[in-house]
């Protein structure tokens, strides 16, 4: 009979280094080895797709964490929009488990936490595989996007942009030094320092509404050890497609898995 996978989940905190609590779920299999998952912009560790792949993977033996960034969902902080702040908290959330004797055997990020798990990997190198999914290749295009074509003249002259819903709602802020931040942030750049030993998988929707699917062509380019799968038909939120999204990232990271145990034997 199926372990139920609810049996073993456990919240959790984690101090980042600016002190603030990150707040995320352990699904436990006892595994040394373990996954960590990345939320996306403006969502959090119980997106759909966080809790899909996290019982996936615990149904297989492998244990996952998904987590909160700063700002976000359960955890402390304030919302800023700033990918290598997030891959620093991806840092404390690794360093943690390093030092309570489990092998982080792979990162995988949704939307922008696709983004981060690159630049984390590109920053730090001491992971052996990254799972991109449905990262954004060209962070100005995003910006222009969401903010508008004026969005450094806007910026200079109040310091500050307030993003309001499509309801007129005010949604978040960003602030002059977070919008540098971003277009200091060079993906093609970042992608060039991944080490060559660090196998990546990058997943995207051919029908993603939010973010071109051209740019998984992109990191496809210039990423030495990668491994590019379009899902036909799938949007950003890979409604009506997990399955087929799981079926592709479970044999990865099994394999990765499989590999590290031949490597060390």
């Amino acid at each position: 009979m199926a372990q139920n996978p609810a049996a073993m989940q456990q919240k959790m905190t984690i101090l980042n280094k600016h002190n603030e609590k990150l707040v995320g779920v352990l699904h436990e299999t006892r595994s040394t080895e373990i996954v960590v998952l990345c939320h996306g912009f403006l969502s959090s560790k119980e997106y759909n797709i966080m809790f899909i792949i996290a019982n996936a993977l615990q149904s297989e033996g492998i244990s996952a964490f998904r987590f909160d960034f700063a700002g976000s969902g359960e955890s402390e902080g304030s919302f800023q929009i700033n990918y290598f702040r997030e891959a620093g908290d991806l840092r404390a959330v690794i360093d943690y488990f390093t030092g309570a004797n489990r092998t982080v055997v792979a990162i995988l990020g949704h939307s922008k936490g696709g983004d981060v798990v690159l630049l984390y990997a590109s920053k730090y190198q001491d992971i052996p595989a990254v799972v991109s999914v449905s990262g954004r290749f060209d962070l100005k295009r995003g910006i222009e996007e969401r903010l508008g074509k004026e969005f450094l003249e806007r910026i200079e002259k109040d310091g500050y942009i307030d993003v309001k819903t499509r309801k007129g709602e005010f949604d978040f802020k960003v602030t002059k030094e977070s919008l540098m931040e971003i277009l200091k942030t060079n993906m093609h750049e970042a992608c060039l320092s991944i080490d060559k030993r660090c196998r990546v998988l990058i997943v995207h929707g051919s029908a993603d509404e939010l973010v071109p699917v051209e740019g998984a062509l992109e990191f496809a380019k210039i990423i030495s050890n990668n491994r590019l799968q379009i899902i036909e038909g799938a949007t950003h939120g890979y409604t009506s497609h997990e399955a087929e999204l799981v079926s592709v990232i479970l044999p990865f990271i099994k394999e990765c898995l499989q590999h590290g145990k031949n490597a060390s034997e």
